[in-house]
């Protein structure tokens, strides 16, 4: 079943995008809850009169990520949180820590935009991906320190 996404769906693709997926996939989740509409031939007539207005904007977007990368590259933030004796953090240290530290800095950048590889439940230094655009990711180092 060939679809046009509307909006980014995690680990199936980015808006606009067409992709092929199983029938029931696409008819009992992506559909109903508004992802995706399917192919069809006068929906890809517009899709694609869409996607060639928009290749000029969507440069543009991308030089302005690719330029905040820039910024943000080579950028280590640190997080204090409350930790045992041995170094242990109670809890962990999650995405929302990371933009509030970041945003601290005065770079603004949304949660859901970053993710971490491994859980941080010690003190030490770590990498997170911050994705600015479908193909612009950055990497940023945090050091988890003891409050």
């Amino acid at each position: 079943m060939q679809l046009i996404l509307k909006e980014d769906v995690i680990n199936l693709g980015s808006k606009n995008d067409v992709v092929s997926v199983k029938p029931g996939y696409g008819r009992n989740f992506l559909i109903p809850r508004g992802y995706a509409v399917l192919a069809t031939e006068s929906a890809m007539k517009v899709h694609q009169e869409n996607m060639r207005q928009r290749a000029h904007k969507e440069e543009k977007i991308k030089a302005d990520a690719i330029e905040f990368a820039k910024k943000l590259e080579g950028k280590t933030i640190t997080i204090g949180a409350k930790t045992s004796s041995s170094g242990k953090i109670f809890g962990s240290v999650n995405t929302i820590q990371i933009a509030e530290a970041l945003e601290k800095d005065g770079i603004n950048v949304e949660r859901k935009n970053i993710s971490i590889k491994a859980d941080v439940k010690e003190v030490g230094t770590y990498t997170a991906t911050v994705k600015l655009h479908r193909e612009v990711k950055v990497e940023i180092t945090f050091n988890v320190v003891a409050e």
